[in-house]
């Protein structure tokens, strides 16, 4: 049943809780006409969302009470969104002003047959949609430069997903917070994959279970499901992983004993003087190295983050890249593979009297460590360490802290049978009780 409309209006409006702190969002339609009346209406459609954080346009007061307090109209976007402080908020309107172009659009074409069936109509048709593709499609819509690790990432929950389903569909309609915690479960006993024995560490699964969030959070943005319920799921908490690393004095003793393949030898203690990772070092050219005042330079591509690293180097790693050779020649060419890199390592620690459990990853925590140790500062760390967030960097900063805490307790003196260091029973006013 059409109804008769006459340029009718539809906006987003607040209006305050009774015995609440906040405001709900609804939508305010004017003017509509019923058939056989002339009169016009207004209709008011709850969206069953509210907000407490909207930004108030001090330049335009709506009412003035009988107290005198003035009230203001809520300030907007360009695009007419209501413009609030808290995130999750800002998401309710932008919920609100969704709906309220789909009515306007209803309006505007005369074809309004319920207040409810045309939003109800369009949400059937996006539930149908399946959710496993948006997320790839969100991975290379969101990810087209991010580093290799990044995509590989979204490429292993989008293949998790899969096997999770036992298909390559999961409709919009489906998704839930039951669904949500079942993919966790799910992941927190995952294969591996790719051959490898075991289950996902819990950290990684850390990481997969927060890009499928990611995912439920952007088809909430873009109108495919009505609750964000990825704002009501638990991550998978993270587990804090110990480190190894060795101390100076160990890593002195190290670099005094022979290693079977020099070139381990000098890529490891490269690693242990620059922080650099072992895919790094691998693909290091000649080319990237240049001399710049009193210190040599590194220009490169991190392999892992995709950031572009610029940073000097020591005269001691300098010299363990060996002569110069052609610009496009690798500097440490012959570097055992990864796959069989961990044996001579092992055998080379054993050598040097180390009883630590140490790969080659644990130099690039090694300098970390002896950096903070030595005193330089975190912010200075995470740069020379292409970390991308500060974050990352303050783990090591709690082995420095343990070390702190250790060193406290290295030792006791023997006070024999003094008793001066004791402190005195002191009376009500402070004095000796003696």
């Amino acid at each position: 049943m059409r109804r008769k409309l006459a340029l009718t209006k539809v906006s987003v409006k607040l209006r305050k809780k009774e015995f609440h702190e906040g405001w709900y969002l609804y939508l305010d339609i004017y003017p509509i006409y019923q058939p056989g009346s002339d009169k016009p209406q207004r209709i008011r459609e709850n969206l069953h969302r509210d907000i407490t954080t909207p930004v108030w346009d001090k330049s335009q007061p709506c009412k003035t009470d009988k107290d005198g307090t003035v009230s203001y109209l809520p300030k907007r976007n360009q695009n007419g969104i209501i413009i609030c402080r808290s995130a999750v908020d800002q998401e309710s309107c932008i919920f609100a002003d969704n709906v309220r172009a789909l009515r306007q659009h209803e309006y505007d074409n005369a074809s309004l047959y319920s207040e409810t069936d045309a939003a109800q109509a369009e949400l059937n048709e996006k539930g149908k949609q399946n959710f496993i593709q948006f997320v790839k499609d969100l991975s290379k819509k969101k990810h087209a430069r991010s580093s290799e690790s990044i995509i590989v990432n979204w490429n292993r929950v989008y293949d998790y997903l899969c096997m999770f389903a036992k298909s390559d569909y999961i409709p919009f309609s489906l998704l839930s917070q039951k669904l949500m915690e079942d993919f966790k479960m799910y992941l927190l006993t995952a294969p591996r994959g790719d051959k490898r024995k075991g289950l996902l560490s819990q950290n990684t699964a850390n990481t997969y279970f927060a890009i499928f969030k990611c995912a439920v959070h952007q088809a909430f943005i873009d109108g495919y499901i009505t609750v964000d319920i990825a704002a009501k799921v638990k991550g998978v908490p993270e587990e804090e992983v110990r480190r190894e690393h060795l101390s100076l004095e160990e890593l002195n003793q190290l670099a005094q004993t022979p290693c079977d393949n020099p070139i381990l030898y000098r890529a490891a203690l490269f690693s242990a003087l620059t922080g650099l990772r072992l895919c790094d070092i691998t693909k290091l050219k000649w080319a990237e190295l240049a001399k710049e005042g009193e210190h040599h330079r590194i220009n490169f591509d991190q392999k892992k983050t995709g950031g572009v690293e610029d940073m000097p180097i020591s005269p001691q790693a300098y010299k363990l890249c060996g002569e110069p050779r052609e610009p496009q020649q690798l500097v440490f060419e012959g570097i055992p593979d990864k796959s069989v890199i961990s044996r001579p390592i092992k055998k080379w620690i054993k050598a040097a009297g180390i009883t630590k459990h140490i790969t080659f990853h644990c130099f690039r925590h090694t300098y970390a460590t002896i950096q903070l140790t030595e005193g330089t500062d975190l912010f200075t760390l995470s740069k020379m360490m292409g970390h991308t967030n500060v974050r990352t960097t303050q783990v090591y900063a709690k082995v420095v802290d343990k070390k702190k805490e250790a060193a406290a307790d290295a030792f006791t003196i023997d006070f024999g049978n003094n008793t001066q260091q004791e402190e005195p029973d002191n009376d009500i006013s402070g004095n000796s009780s003696k």
